[in-house]
């Protein structure tokens, strides 16, 4: 029961660092005042050039790269129609998840005809695991040597910057002077211009951010989660990473908890497939491949109290004359 424990644990990270990178991306820009569902389809662009480029490159950084600068084109495009042409934002986000969903595919097929996928990716295509020192000597030490080379030790170098850019952007946001105007703007844009602070350059700063971290959370998908770029590989993760944003009220490690839970959901769902439960038996695939989406949608109906956002998300800034 304890190796089960660690292990499920061991899947709950591995399932929540991309969820964790575009909740942390998505609060940048929320924060900032600018609503971003666009989360879905910055991740899934990246997913695609950072697979793409990794096959023709055999380089997990290469792609790595690719992905962060196509993440960071897309939220340059969202910036320019939200912030520069104070377009509606929810509109421009869905826009980009269904640009990016259609025109993924058919690059992939149109570049390596193999139905809209990229080539399997393996060696320095992908990023491997590493073992943290000390890890297989401890192994056998009852617990805490288990805990260590099973839990801690074993994943690959995504998974632990995610883990990093919880206290460092909890630290950016509430310790420097970026991170309290970044706040300042999404809570009173007014207040900000009037002390000679450019609001679209603090939201264009913000979003750039916003486009950094969602680049890392979809390369992960298909260059260390995965081992190449499928049709919609995010699956939803993007609007999940959204409501974990929400469920965490807007601050960093609430945000980190709320993806943990969705993720240990998931995790889950994937080890009770076809487990034969004692009073209950065999539950069907379906609804254990949809815990982790009821249990947002119970969340969010209320029972988690409620979210105050940033006071001016949504609203584009005019400036006054």
């Amino acid at each position: 029961m304890f190796e089960l424990i660690v292990l499920l644990l061991d899947a709950t990270f591995r399932v929540a660092t991309p969820l964790i990178l575009a909740a942390l991306a998505g609060m940048f820009s929320e924060r900032s005042g600018i609503v971003d569902i666009g989360l879905e389809g910055k991740m899934l662009g990246a997913a695609f050039a950072a697979a793409a480029v990794a096959a023709v490159t055999n380089s997990a950084w290469v792609g790595l790269g690719a992905g962060i600068l196509t993440s960071l084109t897309l939220s340059s495009l969202h910036a320019y129609a939200c912030v520069t042409h104070k377009g509606n934002q929810v509109v421009s986000g869905m826009a980009i998840n269904i640009v990016v969903a259609g025109l993924t595919p058919t690059l992939g097929f149109a570049w390596f005809k193999l139905g809209g996928r990229t080539p399997s990716l393996n060696g320095d295509a992908r990023f491997s695991s590493l073992t943290l020192p000390f890890a297989e000597a401890v192994r056998d030490i009852p617990v805490v040597g288990y805990i260590y080379a099973e839990l801690i030790s074993g994943h690959n170098i995504i998974v632990y910057i995610a883990a990093a850019a919880v206290p460092l952007v909890a630290y950016v946001l509430y310790r420097t002077r970026f991170g309290l105007r970044v706040r300042a703007v999404g809570e009173n844009p007014h207040a900000v211009d009037t002390a000679g602070i450019n609001v679209d350059i603090m939201r264009y700063k913000a979003l750039a951010v916003t486009g950094l971290l969602c680049g890392f959370a979809g390369s992960y998908l298909s260059t260390a989660h995965g081992a190449g770029f499928i049709r919609d590989m995010t699956a939803g993760k993007g609007y999940l990473a959204l409501a974990a944003l929400i469920f965490g009220k807007w601050k960093p490690v609430p945000t980190m908890l709320a993806c943990l839970l969705f993720a240990f959901t998931d995790a889950l769902q994937a080890r009770l497939q076809g487990v034969d439960l004692p009073i209950i038996g065999v539950i069907p695939v379906q609804f254990i491949q949809a815990l982790p989406y009821i249990l947002t949608v119970l969340l969010l109906a209320g029972f988690v109290g409620k979210a105050h956002p940033p006071k001016a998300i949504g609203e584009p800034y005019i400036k006054e004359r």
